[in-house]
């Protein structure tokens, strides 16, 4: 046998299968290569699910493969945000949460248990909407301003039932936002499992009264089944322009039930760039703004380094108001 034949076969066939085993990791940086899911933290319903199925939708095209909206909810949103932050961070798993988000790490150390979910946990890609928050009661009742409310349940504390979608989430928090301003409202709390849950048990009159986003609540407001006595808006909604504002009451006070998408920490930046450049597309297409307008939502589109320095700031108002509300 030719020894030098051999030794060539050999070089040969070890830069063949080198070759061979380098060409899946090649192909595996083009991203995405298969479908691409978003857990929407919380039921149908809520401003979440309104605003991220159609933004799906129209990133399908964008990054030429499925995207496919999976309901996660419970916990005030944590279940959806503890099955995301636990995900392979490959960009394949993301999360659509909102101001419930910046509460877990704070309720954790209230309750003096090991925190699960930090905000240090994600990275955030996009914030797509800022829905002005209403405070609601239902048809059941007879007041027609805040005034009238806050008088009545000053008189008779503890009448009324006040729905959220759980414990120190996102329509839980406004409440602790206007005590501040207002001194203590005395009402029962329900917490449910998120928005949509909320809004059923305020029409069913489980709850006779909420704070909800402009968005879920429309539909009901314009069937008469709920009546929001203000606004916690900077200005008057264009779509409830007979609305006030609390500031507008003399209560300063705003808060905004907001939707972003985030990623697991760790994810690569190129993977980051490609999904917030996919978003980025489909929130600002007309067909998206058009979506959103139907829904009684406007765009308030932040890229990835503008949302982290908002949600900074916005979550440090949260931790106060968790402090605020204490333990429940």
């Amino acid at each position: 046998m030719d020894r030098r034949l051999d030794r060539r076969s050999f070089v040969a066939g070890t830069a063949a299968t080198a070759a061979a085993v380098a060409l899946p990791a090649t192909a595996q940086e083009a991203f995405p290569s298969r479908p691409v899911t978003i857990v929407n933290a919380f039921p149908p319903g809520g401003i979440n699910d309104i605003a991220t199925r159609p933004l799906a939708t129209l990133m399908e095209p964008i990054l030429k493969q499925p995207v496919v909206v999976e309901t996660k909810a419970g916990a005030a949103g944590q279940v959806g945000a503890q099955v995301v932050s636990a995900a392979k961070p490959d960009g394949y798993t993301i999360l659509s949460h909102n101001n419930g988000i910046s509460s877990y790490a704070e309720v954790d150390k209230l309750f003096g248990r090991p925190v699960k979910t930090s905000r240090s946990d994600f990275i955030p890609l996009a914030r797509i909407v800022a829905d002005p928050v209403l405070f609601l009661v239902n048809d059941q009742q007879p007041y027609k301003t805040f005034k009238e409310f806050l008088e009545a349940v000053k008189a008779k504390p503890d009448s009324l039932v006040f729905s959220s979608g759980g414990l120190y989430g996102a329509t839980h928090l406004p409440l602790a936002y206007l005590e501040k301003v207002t001194g203590p409202i005395k009402v029962r709390h329900l917490p449910t499992n998120g928005g949509g849950p909320a809004i059923t048990a305020a029409l069913g009159n489980n709850a006779q009264l909420n704070a909800q986003s402009t968005s879920a609540t429309l539909q009901h407001i314009k069937a008469g089944k709920l009546r929001p006595l203000a606004s916690y808006g900077a200005t008057r909604s264009k779509v409830l322009p007979d609305v006030p504002t609390f500031k507008e009451l003399g209560f300063d006070v705003e808060y905004y039930l907001w939707v972003g998408i985030f990623a697991p920490k760790a994810t690569p930046a190129p993977i980051v760039a490609t999904l917030s450049s996919a978003i980025e597309k489909a929130a600002n297409s007309d067909v998206f703004k058009t979506a959103l307008t139907n829904a009684g939502q406007e765009l308030a589109y932040l890229n990835g380094p503008d949302f982290q320095k908002f949600w900074d700031a916005d979550g440090k108002k949260t931790d106060e108001a968790v402090v605020y509300i204490g333990k429940q």
